[in-house]
């Protein structure tokens, strides 16, 4: 709750700057960023739902105007699976905003960039600490809890080729252990593991075309 609580934070910190960048910015700053290929290509094609939408105000959405909802959060009731879907979403934010960072000159975004940089980094400190504790405690593979015996182990640790050439065998890692103990295994001609599936006619009650 107290990394959730301070994301919604840096959602509020998002949106009130970019409104603050766009607050009265002189025609001749757009023409000047303009310059660069990739705020051109933006300025150009600009969505004026900022100003018509908004009134100029802060608004949690992306920077096409999709807001964001609850749809975003990721809660399954697996701890584990959990945090490591919140360590993909730190590892992609941190990524987005090094880019943003090299992308301004501004020196007040680059301090409030370099702020959100330094809690990305804790974030993921954070969720690598809690997976590894997790880790010890339920196996690495999830859900932990799901009995081996009704799973079709054979399959369990094989790489299977599905590429032209035999590069795939040469991959360092398919020679060790896998991290959960077991052996991997690489399937250099891959067979056919069933038949064609063949599908019933679709019901009447349906209405699609008919064949």
């Amino acid at each position: 709750m107290d990394t959730a609580t301070e994301e919604i934070g840096h959602v509020e910190m998002i949106a009130t700057m970019i409104a603050r960048l766009l607050e009265n910015a002189p025609l001749e700053e757009q023409e000047q960023a303009a310059d660069d290929p990739v705020i051109g290509s933006i300025l150009g094609g600009m969505n004026p739902h900022h100003a018509i939408v908004s009134g100029l105000g802060a608004m949690p959405e992306n920077s096409t105007g999709v807001p964001w909802s609850a749809g975003y959060i990721v809660a399954s009731g697996n701890l584990l699976a959990d945090f490591r879907a919140n360590l993909n979403a730190e590892s992609q934010g941190r990524l987005q905003v090094a880019r943003l960072y090299e992308m301004t000159d501004d020196k007040g975004v680059k301090d409030m960039l370099n702020f959100l940089l330094a809690r990305d980094t804790m974030h993921q400190n954070q969720w690598l600490a809690a997976i590894k504790e997790l880790e010890a405690q339920e196996g690495r593979i999830v859900p932990g809890t799901f009995p081996k015996a009704l799973e079709k182990q054979s399959f369990s640790h094989q790489l299977i080729n599905f590429s032209e050439g035999e590069e795939s065998a040469e991959q360092n890692w398919l020679k060790e252990k896998a991290p959960d103990g077991e052996a991997f295994e690489y399937v250099k001609e891959p067979k056919a593991y069933g038949e064609k599936a063949e599908l019933g006619p679709v019901p009447p009650y349906i209405h699609n075309t008919l064949p």
